[in-house]
């Protein structure tokens, strides 16, 4: 996926003038996300605290600086999506900028914190400590 930034994301929310239209492009912001290599999906991988299965593994470039990449997949086309948005806000970073990052703050931002379920919040929660905690290990 071509590295989008968090301001494209936003005027790209902005275009849209409801949620289901929003929905949609979430959906497809996680058909673009590159496929993640059945080897790559285990137990190990796997995000806890997720109703849907979340596949999650970093992939460290040792730079200078070092940078985090992502690689994540979801069974769910809404959780892909959203995992696709974690991708914009951490993907490509260093991980003192990652747990730097005020993800609360950009959901509240996208309005995603009050237009996903409870149990997607926890999900993407969920994703965010992984992340969180992959960036403090490397």
């Amino acid at each position: 996926m071509p590295q989008m930034t968090l301001d494209d994301l936003a005027e790209n929310f902005a275009l849209f003038d409801d949620w289901e239209d929003r929905y949609r492009y979430i959906i497809d912001l996680g058909k673009k996300l590159p496929p993640m290599p059945e080897a790559e999906k285990t137990e190990a991988s796997k995000v806890r605290g997720c109703m849907s299965q979340v596949w999650l593994v970093v992939l460290p470039d040792p730079g200078p600086p070092k940078r985090l990449t992502f690689h994540v997949d979801s069974d769910a086309h809404i959780v892909r999506g959203l995992a696709a948005v974690m991708m914009i806000i951490f993907s490509g970073r260093t991980p003192e900028e990652i747990l730097a990052i005020d993800a609360d703050g950009i959901f509240a931002r996208l309005g995603l914190d009050s237009h996903i379920s409870p149990n997607r919040r926890n999900g993407v929660a969920s994703m965010i400590a992984t992340i969180q905690a992959m960036a403090r290990a490397a």
